[in-house]
């Protein structure tokens, strides 16, 4: 079976890549690229195509590299050249059983089809056939993504890429972002980008995620990288507004900046000053999570100029009326994320609309801060062409105005919308928006900041039975049912994400007041293609049976306030048997549950526990037992002697013990 292990494994294999038989050679082969359909290339396109064969290839196998021209399909040629490939292979096993000369197999050839293979699972896998694959991998990938910063360092990612252009790097653990993980944790970018910058001057793309990165490590990315084309920063911190200047002043060729959800430091809205009045190449640039007034000028001579541009996301300090004119200047926009959408004369709403007219492409809309009712109907005309609305923000919004907004969107196939809506209003969307494909329902704040949510069971059977095209589903309410849960099982068999929160973390079946157990299990049976799932509510044990049992495609799964003893996580470790990521909060699972499994942390890429029952006894123990593991405590000052651990974070790495924990994480071997 071919190994589908994140990156950073492939570092620590080179001993088993020696041993792998031609005969998993020739499996690889065919079941990697034979079976995979590639775009389109020169090399790809029928005619005459040169295919270097070794000195040793017997002449039955060669030819004039022509492939028939009455044979126009590119998949043809495609296919021509694996046949050969794979006969190739057959050769070689065959000479080697029979103990007669090995046929080599051409390094131009494999080089060339690794050019095609664009996953990174693929990737991996071909990396781990054999040396000669292993090297030829590494010599012609260009993007590597890496799930967590601290899995592997900068310096093996450099000795064994040599040709990297495209760098995703992710930072803290996903619980994060609802505040479980301490202030200066860690994450920092720097040293990863002054490792780029010392080797790879021709670098083009930085996506980073959760991570902290300064602005002098902004300076420096901008000053080194003449070539940077994109960088995207999501739910990143350390930064400043100012920061961003240097990229504007420098990257000359930049397509892409975009700041998603990120926390900035506002030091004002000049740095869109410092793109030079040569700079036309901007593709997207997004700067919502900013706070401070743009230096509005700069930003319509920048938008004027940029005739590429396709998205643009701004910030709520830039005015209805402003919006109205960056739409004149761009009406070629594809997504646009408004600014403040609150105008107070009527005309203001007729110059957006006549506007917002020019935009055929528009497909794409979200922001909407401080939406005004009036302005709402100036959006009616293009939503037929509709196919993402975001409304997580508008927050000043109706229910109502929600529902025949909405309405006017048949085309939608990705909706964000606010708990608020209700019942009512998703079961108007289920009438509407028949061709939609993921739905994500946020919780509503009440007028003291908690979290509150009009949504149930009802509005959730709606959607499900009306959209059938479903396939990711975020869904916080306030309550739920085992009926409900089975219904949707039953009606969107097709889903690959379910994620359901229910705010009342103990709350049961609010009809039967029975565990939710049958409901979840109906999901973990019936949606075989399940590779996210979340789970909340009164789950007993028997719950995390059904998902041991069913879910076998699951990657990432996430419970909060759920099971009643180790063996809940216990069967979920045995029978999960993709699981890559398990995070776990206030939960009554402890050291017999991390330690009874202790081999599946090999072929996860994390685990995340908190206010769970696991010891400091015991995560010692798992990280005596494994080596191969990190094993962090996450320990508040005044919890210094607590037997029970705060935090738990396990994760596999290549890179040893981290050197930059701060204080409150302790590194379990100092135990």
């Amino acid at each position: 079976m071919v190994n589908c292990c994140p990156i950073s494994t492939a570092f620590s294999l080179p001993s088993l890549l020696s041993t792998r038989s031609n005969c998993q050679v020739n499996h690889v082969l065919s079941s990697i690229l034979l079976s995979r359909t590639l775009p389109n290339s020169k090399a790809s396109r029928p005619g005459k195509l040169s295919i270097p064969l070794s000195p040793t290839t017997p002449d039955s196998l060669r030819g004039n590299g022509n492939v028939s021209n009455a044979r126009p399909m590119r998949v043809q040629a495609q296919q021509s050249i694996y046949t050969k490939l794979l006969t190739l292979l057959k050769a070689q096993e065959e000479s080697i059983h029979m103990k007669k000369q090995v046929v080599s197999f051409p390094e131009e050839v494999l080089e060339h089809m690794l050019t095609f293979v664009t996953s990174h699972k693929d990737r991996n896998s071909v990396s781990l056939v054999c040396k000669a694959w292993y090297r030829a991998e590494a010599l012609t990938r260009q993007c590597v993504f890496i799930g967590n910063c601290y899995a592997i360092c900068p310096d093996s990612v450099i000795h064994r890429f040599k040709n990297l252009k495209s760098l995703t790097l992710k930072g803290k653990p996903r619980f994060s972002d609802f505040g479980l993980v301490p202030p200066n944790w860690g994450g920092f970018a720097d040293p990863w980008i002054s490792a780029l910058a010392a080797t790879y001057p021709w670098f083009e793309e930085l996506r980073l995620k959760r991570m902290v990165i300064s602005d002098s490590c902004l300076a420096l990315l901008a000053h080194s990288f003449p070539n940077l084309r994109e960088i995207v920063l999501t739910s990143c911190e350390g930064f400043t507004t100012g920061g961003l200047a240097p990229i504007a002043a420098n990257c000359r060729y930049l397509q892409v900046l975009e700041l998603q959800e990120c926390e900035v430091d506002e030091t004002g809205g000049h740095w869109l000053s410092s793109f030079p009045d040569s700079f036309t190449s901007l593709v997207s640039l997004n700067f919502a999570c900013t706070s401070s007034e743009v230096d509005f000028e700069s930003l319509e001579r920048l938008i004027a100029r940029c005739s590429a541009l396709r998205s643009l996301k701004l910030n709520d300090a830039v005015s209805f009326e402003q919006v109205v004119r960056l739409l004149c200047k761009a009406p070629q926009l594809v997504d646009l994320g408004t600014g403040s959408f609150f105008a107070r004369e009527a005309f203001c709403c007729r110059r957006f609309e006549k506007a917002l007219s020019y935009c055929k492409g528009l497909r794409s809309l979200s922001g909407f801060w401080g939406v005004a009712s009036t302005c709402l109907p100036s959006l009616y005309s293009v939503c037929k062409n509709l196919t993402s609305l975001n409304l997580s923000y508008a927050s000043s919004m109706r229910s109502n105005e929600m529902v025949k907004l909405v309405s006017y969107c048949p085309n939608l196939e990705r909706l964000w919308v606010l708990a608020s809506v209700g019942d009512a209003g998703l079961q108007a969307v289920a009438s509407s928006c028949k061709e939609l494909k993921e739905l994500r329902v946020f919780p509503s704040t009440d007028n003291e900041g908690l979290l509150q949510s009009s949504a149930s069971e009802e509005g959730l059977v709606a959607i499900s039975w009306g959209c059938k095209k479903l396939t990711s589903i975020l869904y916080f309410c306030g309550r739920m049912t085992n009926v409900g849960l089975e219904f949707v099982a039953k009606t969107s068999p097709q889903l690959t994400c379910f994620r359901l929160c229910i705010l009342d973390p103990n709350m049961p079946d609010h009809v039967t007041k029975q565990p939710l157990d049958e409901g979840f299990g109906a999901i973990a049976k019936c949606c075989t293609n399940l590779t996210r799932f979340s789970l909340s509510g009164l789950l007993t044990d028997k719950a995390f049976g059904y998902i041991g049992m069913y879910a076998k495609q699951v990657e990432m799964l996430s419970l909060a306030f759920a099971g009643g003893s180790n063996l809940g996580m216990q069967r979920i470790m045995e029978g999960c048997s993709k699981l890559c990521k398990l995070e776990i909060r206030d939960c009554p699972f402890g050291d017999g549950a991390i330690l009874s499994n202790m081999q599946k942390f090999e072929s996860m890429r994390s685990l995340w526990m908190s206010s769970c029952q696991v010891t400091v006894e015991g995560a010692s123990k798992l990280a005596k037992s494994m080596p191969s593991l990190n094993v962090e405590i996450i320990m508040h000052e005044d919890h210094a002697k607590d037997p029970l651990v705060d935090k738990l974070y396990v994760y596999r790495t290549v890179a040893g013990k981290r050197d930059d924990a701060p204080p409150f994480v302790h590194l379990c071997q100092s135990f």
